[in-house]
């Protein structure tokens, strides 16, 4: 019997980051950020459920990271965007780190994936500009 599993967001980066990378292009000091904003808009995809956290992106959407929540150490966001998407920086036990770039809705994310967490992950985690 497999245990269903629930999709609590699933989609690509924000269209905010586009834009403003797009607007940011036409200054030519700029022109990586854009093209890297739009290789985001074109091929990375998120995909968060009850059970685990996949990313695909890369070349033409073929690399994928899939975690489960037993595996994160720590959660921390970053808002972009004057707070209309944020970074998040997934950093598992084993020390290496997913990056999510600009996810839209980040702050309810978080909170959906610190629900899911282990109480010494949930303790560790935090957005940058609320710890003391």
């Amino acid at each position: 019997m497999a245990i269903q599993e629930d999709v609590y967001y699933e989609g690509g980066p924000h269209i905010g980051d586009l834009i403003v990378n797009i607007l940011l292009g036409f200054t030519v000091i700029c022109i990586p950020l854009t093209i890297g904003a739009i290789v985001r808009a074109l091929w990375l995809r998120y995909r968060i459920t009850n059970r685990r956290i996949s990313v695909t992106g890369g070349w033409m959407g073929r690399d994928r990271s899939d975690i489960v929540y037993s595996e994160i150490r720590k959660v921390v966001t970053v808002p972009r965007g004057f707070g209309g998407w944020g970074d998040m920086v997934i950093t598992l036990k084993d020390g290496s780190r997913l990056e999510l770039r600009s996810l839209p809705k980040f702050r309810e994310i978080y909170d959906y994936i610190t629900e899911h967490i282990s109480p010494t992950a949930k303790a560790a985690s935090g957005s940058l500009g609320s710890q003391s």
